[in-house]
């Protein structure tokens, strides 16, 4: 899909943007990575679990987001690593950032700057909520401040975050496909974008059913654990005889009557309390009830092969383990070895087809892993231009007076 003369230029951390930057290494483009000296680089490389190496830079987390990337230390806040930044800005087709609203412009790293040394750039800028609002934003907050939070967990339980950061994956997605029109363009018209987006709005823009049933009905949605407001049984939990769990989804009129007809309750389909799925929703508590009772005494694997038959929707309660025995998983994984070790992550584009040339990515780098590939191999510095720039305090650690 690209080659490496490809060049995507990640000004980002965290997940977001990195996430965004991966996709397109994924499609075989050149992606690098400027990471700052002073933190040891992207966060994410410190944030271990307590079983991961301790002399490695290439955390789990770090991993999920940064395959087929290289790693340049670079200050941005001197003039020599700008002077770096600069020269790849120049000769790159993407440039990814996400600074705090007026930081960019503050170190020169702007699209107006950076469009005056490349008309054909293409910038796409990330916030946490606009360009209006300075705040910083993590997963977490964004979350809690565009209503998912509120709404998850159960109904009698705290707002719950979602166990991955969510609000920025759904950034990168609505992004990676802002990036895609731009190329589009690009190449019809011959011009550069601005593109930009905030981890608020790709959350609000993804409420999809849960902020219609307000606007259009005016209910404010409750917490209601697994289940869905609209359709019932959809997101029910049930507990079989052997312990095991599975999830239910019977959203058609002949979904509901296959289930009930299925697990022996065939008089529900005729049943008045539940005759649409209108009074489905008005009669929760009781239909749940009925159908709970009667899955608790049956076994998983059997229950499982009723639904089968009835082809009625419904699939296990996985942990991590059981989710990468599926032949699927498996397929999105990524395997790679560094330092001798074996690394294993998976592939954020899931879509094949024709009209798709997956590559498969490098491992993630260990910090600074490329600057000599960088910066003499892509920009053509010589040896002594690298040490005047290091002298400078490009790399960190300043070394002039």
């Amino acid at each position: 899909m690209f080659n490496r003369d490809f060049i995507v230029l990640e000004l980002a951390s965290i997940l977001a943007g990195p996430m965004t930057t991966m996709f397109f290494a994924e499609l075989g483009a050149r992606v690098i990575k400027l990471e700052n000296p002073h933190t040891g680089g992207d966060p994410t490389r410190a944030w271990k679990l307590g079983s991961e190496r301790p002399d490695d830079d290439i955390s789990g987390y770090f991993s999920c987001a940064n395959w087929g990337k290289e790693s340049l230390a670079c200050d941005l806040t001197t003039p020599a690593g700008l002077e770096i930044a600069h020269a790849l800005a120049a000769r790159a087709d993407i440039v990814v950032a996400s600074f705090k609203p007026g930081d960019e412009e503050r170190l020169k790293l702007d699209y107006a700057t950076l469009r005056e040394l490349n008309p054909k750039l293409i910038y796409g800028q990330i916030s946490a909520y606009g360009a209006a609002d300075p705040r910083p934003g993590f997963d977490a907050i964004l979350q809690a401040e565009a209503g998912f939070a509120y709404l998850n967990g159960e109904a009698d339980g705290p707002p719950t975050k979602m166990p991955v950061a969510l609000i920025d994956l759904l950034l990168a997605h609505q992004l990676k496909e802002g990036l895609l029109l731009a190329l589009l363009k690009r190449d019809r018209q011959g011009e550069g974008s601005y593109l930009s987006t905030s981890l608020f709005q790709a959350g609000v823009s993804s409420l999809a059913n849960q902020a219609t049933n307000y606007l259009v009905a005016g209910n404010v949605p409750k917490r209601m654990g697994s289940e869905h407001p609209n359709i019932v049984p959809y997101g029910s939990v049930l507990t079989c005889a052997d312990g095991r769990e599975l999830v239910i989804a019977a959203a058609t009129e002949r979904q509901y009557r296959e289930l009930v007809g299925a697990i022996g309750l065939a008089p529900l389909a005729k049943d008045e309390r539940f005759s649409s799925g209108q009074r489905r929703v008005e009669n929760r508590e009781l239909l749940l009830q009925l159908i709970r009772a009667q899955t608790a005494a049956m076994d998983s694997e059997m229950l499982a092969a009723k639904l089968t038959n009835a082809r009625v929707p419904f699939g296990f309660v996985n942990d991590m383990a059981a989710v990468f025995e599926h032949e699927s998983a498996r397929a999105l994984l990524l395997d790679g070895r560094v330092d001798g070790h074996q690394i294993q992550g998976v592939r954020s584009f899931t879509v094949g087809g024709d009209a798709v040339d997956l590559k498969t990515p490098t491992p993630p780098p260990h910090f600074d892993e490329h600057r000599l590939d960088i910066v003499c191999g892509l920009l053509g510095y010589a040896d002594s231009d690298v040490a005047r720039l290091d002298n400078d305090g490009a790399f960190g650690d300043l070394k002039t007076s």
